[in-house]
């Protein structure tokens, strides 16, 4: 049995609503593209500080 766990790494910021509407995309598109039956889609998001998330040598706002 295919069981993808899918871990999302976000920037700090996105509310529970936003992250339940691309979870149900990617349950959706996971199925329809024939990956895994959406009851087997786990997905785990992190969420980042600003702090934490840096591109070259300056802290991401």
């Amino acid at each position: 049995m295919m069981m993808p766990i899918l871990n999302i790494q976000l920037k700090s910021g996105r509310t529970p609503e936003q992250k339940e509407k691309l979870a149900e995309a990617i349950f959706e598109l996971m199925e329809e593209q024939g990956f895994a039956k959406r009851e087997n889609v786990k997905i785990l998001y992190s969420d980042i500080e600003p702090e934490d998330f840096h591109e070259g040598s300056t802290p991401q706002k």
